[in-house]
């Protein structure tokens, strides 16, 4: 046990020195900046930024189009997950409706605005098969819509998981005490939901808000506080100081999700046994569960059809005859194909070192006897991940790492890649480790056996199916991110979310569509493998 001990909090100590260097440091020195001026330190850049022409409105204007976006983004997942959970449609439909709906999140946001741009702009696909442009695409709309299919999949899956652990037997007594199907409804269907959905509206909330993808492309003059920041930092006058306070204002918004998701834990209703029933027919709900379904489907899927179509044109919209020049000319163009090769490195070494921390992490407070405060250090790290905006990292990580041997690196990157996306991987590690039998380490260990030898033996081939989806959420989101890579990553180590910004300057829409076509393609590809492998995995754990 003492070996074990001392093991453990190795690894502890490890997790801790990593999320101290490239976490907290990183955010202290960039609240520091902050304060920093020509006539020294002091509240003269927040004075400046709070009280210059702009930046309340760019506030306001987030905050708008972000609660309109979680309001309708957590309504439509609603949707979706209780045709899932509460229908009688066949099953195959419903695999459809989860597969679907979790689709945009194999593209990077930035992909959505131009997919919006071409879908609806006045030269269209869409516009063209309406025959009318059905809204203006620049602007408050634009975001809006973008804002909703980049949020729908993540609420979509918290409310799904959350509705499945809903015990259906309550409804039958609602109906048999004689309640109304209104009352039937909110009680044992929204009531127990209640957390969750506010939970989803928060989480969407903050995603909106702090992203940069979707108002880089079709923002127009309707600005964002994503986009102040970038032109404070990036832009043709760059004030690295009033941009540090933009960052430190985007934080607000951070400490206010981990407040109210604390507070909203105590209205997640858990149920000690889950009762199986058949769901009552009801041909009525059902269709217009499939059909509201299926159109929300149908209209996402419809913005990105345009991916597959322009890049596959001779010139859109003039020239609509068949090639595939314009792929071969991005294979053929070692700038634009290499930053595809940049972008497989580092999601592979990001899926690789993130899923040996997170398992590092997971470890240390799932299978160990430390103090259950130290236990709590880790579950604030990643409450604090989950909700710090990729952008705040990006920038925190430029002004730290400035001017050392991590400047402009591929491991600068998969850090920060890391540290930005630790929440999700560490929280499904930590609940499958906690499952397993708690006496495997103790027997090992009476048997001869190491606490290392236990580990890689027996728990971990235990883990093979958390291992592969942890794997696999750090390579899709390393291959979809932009927000932080872009203040971090140089010429050398450009990926292609950083490229396609790049050349969007240069209106190069077909080799923006191509890029992000091998971005989905490899996304797909890797989930479909690992998917293959995970079913093979459960399958024989179910014989």
């Amino acid at each position: 046990m003492i070996r074990k001990e001392r093991e453990i909090k190795i690894i502890y100590i490890l997790v801790l020195v990593i999320f101290a260097a490239f976490l907290a440091i990183p955010i202290i020195r960039l609240l520091l900046e902050s304060f920093l001026g020509e006539a020294g330190a002091g509240i003269g850049n927040y004075v400046e930024v709070l009280t210059g022409r702009g930046f309340l409105k760019a506030l306001g204007n987030s905050v708008a189009v972000s609660v309109s976006s979680a309001l309708i983004a957590t309504i439509l997942a609603f949707f979706m997950a209780y045709s899932i959970q509460y229908t009688n449609l066949p099953g195959k439909f419903k695999t459809m409706i989860r597969t679907l709906a979790v689709l945009p999140l194999l593209l990077p946001t930035i992909t959505y605005g131009f997919a919006i741009i071409y879908s609806f702009g006045k030269q269209g696909l869409l516009t063209r098969i309406f025959g009318r442009q059905l809204f203006d695409i620049y602007g408050f709309h634009g975001l809006l819509f973008g804002y909703v299919i980049y949020t729908l999949p993540i609420s979509f899956m918290l409310i799904l998981n959350t509705m499945g652990f809903i015990d259906k037997k309550f409804m039958i007594v609602s109906r048999v005490m004689g309640d109304r199907p209104v009352q039937t409804f909110w009680q044992t269907i929204i009531r127990p939901l209640l957390g969750t959905l506010a939970a989803s509206m928060v989480q969407c909330f903050f995603l909106c808000f702090t992203d940069y993808g979707i108002p880089a492309s079709v923002g127009g003059e309707y600005e964002v506080v994503a986009t102040v920041l970038y032109n404070e930092m990036l832009g043709s006058i760059p004030n690295f100081n009033r941009g540090a306070v933009v960052a430190m204002m985007m934080l607000i918004p951070s400490v206010v999700s981990i407040v109210l998701l604390k507070y909203l834990e105590r209205y997640n209703v858990r149920y000690t046994r889950i009762s199986r029933i058949e769901m009552k027919k009801n041909p009525v709900r059902d269709g217009i569960c499939g059909i509201g379904s299926a159109f929300i489907l149908l209209c996402i899927l419809a913005v990105f059809a345009v991916i597959f179509v322009v890049p596959l044109v001779k010139e859109w919209p003039y020239q609509t005859s068949f090639t595939l020049e314009h792929v071969q000319a991005v294979l053929k163009d070692q700038s634009l194909f290499g930053v595809y090769e940049n972008s497989i490195f580092v999601a592979f070494f990001t899926a690789v070192l993130g899923l040996l921390i997170t398992y590092g992490a997971a470890l240390a407070t799932a299978r160990s006897g430390l103090n259950g405060k130290l236990k709590g250090v880790i579950d604030a790290i990643a409450l604090v991940t989950n909700t710090i905006p990729g952008m705040v990292i990006g920038i925190a990580f430029m002004f730290i790492f400035s001017g050392t041997a991590l400047q402009n690196t591929f491991l600068l990157i998969i850090l920060c890649n890391v540290v930005h996306f630790f929440s999700t991987p560490y929280l499904m590690m930590r609940n499958s480790l906690s499952k397993l039998n708690s006496s495997w380490e103790t027997t090992a260990s009476l048997m001869g056996d190491t606490w290392i030898k236990t580990i890689v033996r027996i728990v971990t081939p235990n883990m093979t199916s958390t291992i592969l989806e942890v794997f696999s959420y750090y390579f899709v989101n390393a291959m979809v991110t932009v927000s932080a890579v872009i203040f971090i990553a140089g010429a050398r180590t450009m990926v292609i979310t950083t490229k396609i910004k790049e050349i969007q300057y240069y209106t190069k829409f077909n080799e923006v569509f191509v890029l992000s076509l091998f971005i989905l393609g490899t996304n797909l590809i890797v989930k479909g493998i690992l998917g293959c492998l995970i079913r093979r995995k459960e399958g024989k754990k179910e014989k």
